[in-house]
């Protein structure tokens, strides 16, 4: 007869974090480490750019408020979303804190709070131009998630918000603060348009995974409206839309190296496509991973654009 070893029955936690910390390991999903990481590059990658731009004046750590600013305004509006959200998440993004129990609504809504309170004063610390960033941001966040305006759930809004703060307004708030004002050059505008844009497609691809719990709660999204395959497609032509629109941009912007900006964001789009041939659409995890691997690519432009203004 065989014997069940008491080991077997034990679950074990590969993670040390998750396992020796369980409570900051969910404040990390809390905050949706993808989201952080974005905010981080932006921060950092809008220090460097301006840096190139000033080289002579800089100030070495004058990032580092403005990132903690950010971060606490990222935790802030993803934990809102979080708290409006926790039935839709049990479906969706049952690991999500909330949704699984590891956070009770009373901690969600004490870190929302804190960490909202923690961006405006530290912002407001900084100066005006990261005060009015943060300050639109967090605005936008909240008229995107909380009721009765809850803009998340038409298609067109929602996407407008998302795009519109992380294309346009973090980029333009960053550089105004990191520059010290105007002027702003071609090649922020440039990484700002393509950053729009780019972030459209992450608007418009984040509702793919989520069919389900959207159907059952009755937020109209782009991917409900027309399909999967649709909304897959037209992501994968807005970003190439994007590469494709920096290479051609390279040619004709000041101050940056155009042909190291030119082959990185071939070799990109060329990553982009060969990925996406191997996603299979009746697979959530796979589209999952998809969604991911874009957000990868948004992590890398930032480091790629400071480069190419740091080698000019």
């Amino acid at each position: 007869m065989s014997r069940t070893s008491p080991k077997s029955s034990v679950s074990f936690v590969s993670n040390p974090v998750q396992r020796y910390a369980p409570g900051l390991y969910a404040f990390w999903k809390f905050s949706r480490p993808h989201t952080i990481i974005g905010t981080s590059c932006s921060v950092l990658g809008m220090y460097f750019i301006a840096a190139a731009n000033q080289p002579f004046v800089f100030e070495p750590f004058s990032w580092f408020l403005p990132l903690l600013a950010c971060l606490c305004g990222n935790v802030y509006i993803v934990g809102l979303n979080q708290l409006e959200d926790v039935e839709i998440d049990r479906i969706n993004k049952p690991h999500l804190p909330l949704a699984s129990g590891e956070f009770s609504r009373t901690q969600g809504v004490a870190i929302v709070t804190i960490t909202g309170i923690l961006a405006i004063l530290l912002a407001a610390l900084q100066g005006q131009y990261l005060l009015g960033m943060v300050g639109l941001s967090l605005a936008i966040g909240t008229a995107y998630s909380l009721p009765p305006i809850r803009l998340k759930r038409f298609p067109f809004w929602a996407s407008l918000c998302i795009f519109s703060v992380r294309g346009a307004i973090v980029n333009l708030g960053l550089f105004l603060h990191f520059n010290h004002g105007f002027p702003i050059p071609p090649k922020v505008w440039a990484l700002t348009l393509f950053v729009l844009v780019f972030t459209f497609a992450i608007a418009i691809f984040k509702d793919i995974p989520d069919m389900e719990g959207d159907r059952q709660y009755n937020i109209s999204t782009f991917t409900l409206r027309v399909g999967q395959k649709a909304v897959f497609d037209l992501s994968r032509w807005v970003l190439t839309a994007c590469y494709l629109g920096m290479v051609a941009a390279a040619f004709w912007l000041p101050s940056v190296n155009a042909p190291f900006l030119i082959v990185s964001h071939l070799l990109l789009v060329s990553a982009l496509w060969l990925r996406s041939q191997k996603v299979d659409l009746h697979e959530p995890r796979e589209v999952a991973k998809f969604y991911q691997f874009i957000w990868k690519m948004f992590f890398l432009e930032y480091l790629i654009f400071a480069i190419a203004c740091l080698l000019h």
